[in-house]
This record gives structure tokens, C-alpha cells and sequence, in this order.
């Protein structure tokens, strides 16, 4: 049931997790939350849209973490699909979990799919981690061919 609902309207995430939250199935919702994580990048952004449109930053947020364990083209897509609907808070948060928790070449890779728009969007997330972070994020995009200035 909970793939189910996942996979149903955006717009019903946020009820549904009053009503879980109500009925105390916390837990339930967590792994809902989880299963909305490996929908369509579109689907995962319209959730995160749904879920930060009613106020519910902090599942937002937990969505998007969990998100950042897709594939690359997974994460770009649903960034570019987040930032398309006008939730640049959404895609920098997207983009600041994979960058804590995926390889400096990885995110340079992300990049490459429109290099103007990703590249100061990871710098700035990588700088938030930390120095060294921030170094070795510049120094993939040099050797991708990716300016950073």
C-alpha cells in the first residue's frame, strides 16, 4: 500500500502524512517517504513540490537526501524538472545532498548536463561541506573541461 501511495498524486503526500502521523505510523510514513525516493525524477520532484508547498520543509528535505543516491541523470533530471517548477530551494537542497554524499568526479559528471547552471549550484553546496570539498569539486570540473570561475 505504501508503494501505492507513493506512486499516487503528488498533491496527496502531504494528507497522507497527517494522517499517518495521526493514526502513529511515523515508521510508515519514513518508508513512504523513501519509496517516493526512487519514483520518476518528475515524480520525485512534484512530490518534493508537494510536500514544501504545504510547509512540510523537513520530509522535503528527507526526500531529497534519499533522492541523491539515484543515478546521476536521475539527480539532474529531477533537479532541472525542480528548478523548471520554480523550486530553486528544492533543487539546491537536491544538490547539496549529493554532493556530501557522492565523489567530487561524480558531481562533475552531474555538470556536464547543462555546465552553466550545475556548476556554481555545486560549488556553492560543496563549499557549505567544507574547504577540501569545495577544492576537489573545482579541481573535477577543470579536469572535465568545466569552467568554474
Amino acid at each position: 500500500m505504501l508503494c501505492e501511495a507513493a506512486a499516487g498524486p503528488a498533491g496527496s503526500l502531504p494528507g497522507l502524512a497527517v494522517e499517518l502521523e495521526r493514526a502513529g505510523l511515523g515508521a510508515d510514513w519514513a518508508t513512504l517517504l523513501w519509496e517516493a525516493a526512487s519514483l520518476p525524477p518528475e515524480r520525485l520532484a512534484a512530490a518534493a513540490a508537494a510536500l514544501g508547498d504545504a510547509g512540510r520543509h523537513a520530509d522535503c528535505d528527507a526526500l531529497l537526501r534519499q533522492g541523491a543516491a539515484r543515478p546521476t541523470a536521475d539527480v539532474a533530471d529531477a533537479a532541472q524538472a525542480l528548478a523548471t517548477a520554480g523550486r530553486t530551494r528544492e533543487a539546491d537542497t537536491l544538490l547539496g545532498a549529493f554532493v556530501r554524499v557522492r565523489t567530487a568526479e561524480e558531481a562533475a559528471a552531474l555538470a556536464r548536463r547543462a555546465p552553466q547552471w550545475f556548476a556554481p549550484r555545486l560549488l556553492r553546496a560543496a563549499r557549505a561541506v567544507s574547504a577540501s570539498r569545495h577544492r576537489d569539486l573545482a579541481h573535477a570540473l577543470r579536469a572535465a573541461g568545466i569552467a568554474t570561475a
